[in-house]
């Protein structure tokens, strides 16, 4: 018996409904990656009795003491920053895979895997160098803090958010011209990272610190929303 196209289709059903090289759902890491990040904050701020954790732009006995009287609360901020890397990493290749599925050719999928692998990694490093900070024997020195805290700062705030909106943008860009996204959603990201890039002025002036923690967290939200909404497969309406 001849095959109509009908069955033809319905024979390729289940392959298209299961797809084994689809990877992890890209929602579901951007929210393990959320969660790391934030229960890293609470957590190492409850262990401090409700101090949060000092401004590298304080006063420096403010941060030496903070460094050193709180050791368990910093070892634990850098333990689950460097852990939230992870998820952040797998899901730029996720996410990069999918847009490539999805017939994407610009640039924006090769865009949103470096942006997310190298965010991932600056943000490891952050959570490495919080750690040393963490170490008795370096906590003492107020001198050594004061550097390492910096360097901690500048990886883990401008130097992973500026390229997370790298992230945000090479998924939203294609997801607006491609209609993989909601317009709404897609516009959004791309406010999100034009944030991200404007924190880069924090390496030029102290006073564009607030935009760090608008970029981060809005981003965060925005990955979440992206990872949930982004299709496996692109929808072909006939004519």
């Amino acid at each position: 018996m001849t095959a109509t196209p009908e069955t033809a289709a319905a024979a390729r059903e289940p392959h298209s409904r299961r797809d084994p090289q689809a990877g992890p759902p890209p929602g579901v890491l951007a929210v393990v990656f959320a969660a790391l990040f934030l229960t890293g904050l609470v957590l190492s701020t409850l262990l401090a009795g409700g101090d949060a954790f000092p401004s590298p732009f304080g006063a420096t006995d403010t941060v030496t003491s903070y460094f050193r009287d709180n050791t368990d609360a910093v070892r634990l901020s850098g333990a689950l920053q460097f852990a939230a890397a992870v998820p952040l990493a797998i899901y730029a290749a996720t996410v990069s895979a999918r847009l490539h599925k999805l017939g994407v050719r610009a640039p924006g999928a090769t865009i949103a895997l470096a942006g997310g692998v190298l965010a991932s990694a600056f943000l490891a490093c952050s959570g490495l160098v919080t750690w040393v900070l963490s170490r008795p024997e370096v906590a003492g020195h107020g001198d050594v803090v004061r550097a390492l805290q910096y360097l901690a700062f500048g990886l883990g705030g401008p130097g992973h958010v500026v390229l997370l909106g790298l992230l945000v943008a090479g998924i939203a860009v294609p997801g607006l011209l491609a209609g993989l996204l909601p317009r709404a959603l897609a516009w959004a990201g791309l406010a999100v990272a034009a944030v991200a890039e404007l924190s880069t002025l924090v390496l030029l002036a102290d006073g564009a610190a607030p935009l760090l923690p608008v970029a981060r967290f809005a981003g965060l939200l925005w990955l979440i929303a992206a990872g949930f909404l982004l299709p496996r497969r692109r929808v072909r309406t006939e004519g």
